[in-house]
């Protein structure tokens, strides 16, 4: 063994702590959601898993031990948050002491966020959904709230971030949320750009359907019916119309103002369908140098619905 001052120790020394620097840079996430009844619980949790972590909703303090040491065992689950609340009666009296039993096993770094709201606002959130608090016994709606919010107190005391969403909407607390703990997690916009047929049905999935069957049609013209808009004369008849150059470069237009809101809405998928009378010719022409376009901001995929009706075998 080196004795202290020796190179040797000195060695020892930087590589523990090396070790305590990954030790730490290794442990797991894990977030506890709680609350009072009523404040958001269900909107947070929806928001930090579109940021990545793996939620258990409604989980029993008693079993934050065991469940703890099976994610511990897996390695798909870096961040991890559970939602904790009133709903379990007897849970918070063991909360704090299974977070502290937690912690000193120094594998877990827990972080509480407890969300609240006013009395005035959560009577009237509770009327507008005609729900009661857990512990609102003979319908009295404040008597139960004001139990809650005194039962949730040395929770409240021991959470590191406290949200009071009184005055919140939804997008507000999902912003909040998603800024505080999403840090690392960009999420994934993209498009998808499809063609289609009206005679075979409208997508159902569409989040912007344009019909453009006013467009001048190749199926009447003899030499180019056989075909599709994959095909460069059949997308250049199209495309070359004067009537397609006005609306195509409005639509453009168009989506180029509207798709920034649908990213800050949180929107991660977007699908435009463009549809014509068969998803021949028109449509398949319009999506492609839609697709075309778009990509040169967004990521895009583009799927021709119809297509495999015509290609020739």
């Amino acid at each position: 063994m080196p004795r202290r001052g020796t190179p040797g120790m000195i060695e020892f020394n930087v590589l523990w702590e090396q070790y305590g620097i990954m030790h730490e840079k290794h442990k797991k996430q894990l977030l506890i959601l709680t609350g009072m009844s009523g404040a958001g619980k269900t909107v947070a949790a929806h928001s930090l898993e579109d940021v990545g972590y793996f939620v258990v909703d409604n989980l029993p303090p008693e079993l934050l031990g065991n469940f703890w040491d099976l994610m511990n065992t897996s390695e798909d689950f870096e961040k991890v948050a559970v939602v904790i609340d009133l709903r379990v009666k007897s849970f918070y009296k063991d909360l704090i002491d299974e977070i502290n039993s937690l912690e000193d096993s120094g594998q877990t770094q827990a972080t509480i966020v407890f969300l609240e709201a006013s009395d005035d606002t959560l009577v009237a959130r509770y009327k507008e959904t005609r729900r009661l608090p857990p512990l609102a016994e003979n319908g009295r709606l404040l008597d139960g709230i004001r139990d809650e919010r005194r039962i949730l107190t040395p929770v409240r005391n021991r959470s590191n971030y406290i949200l009071d969403t009184s005055k919140m909407t939804t997008k507000e607390l999902k912003q909040k949320l998603q800024s505080k703990f999403g840090e690392l997690h960009k999420p994934k916009f993209g498009i998808e750009v499809m063609s289609f047929g009206f005679k075979y049905g409208m997508p159902i999935d569409a989040d912007i359907v344009m019909d453009v069957r006013f467009l001048p049609n190749p199926f009447y013209i003899p030499e180019l019916r056989p075909f599709t808009g994959l095909d460069k004369r059949v997308f250049n008849y199209v495309m070359d119309k004067d009537e397609t150059k006005v609306f195509y470069g409005k639509l453009l237009d168009l989506l180029l103002t509207a798709i920034p809101g649908y990213i800050d809405e949180g929107k991660e998928k977007l699908t435009i369908a463009i549809g014509c009378t068969g998803g021949q010719h028109r449509s398949v022409s319009i999506a492609q140098q839609l697709a075309r376009d778009l990509s040169e901001k967004y990521p895009v995929d583009i799927t021709h619905r119809e297509i495999s009706r015509y290609l020739r075998k």
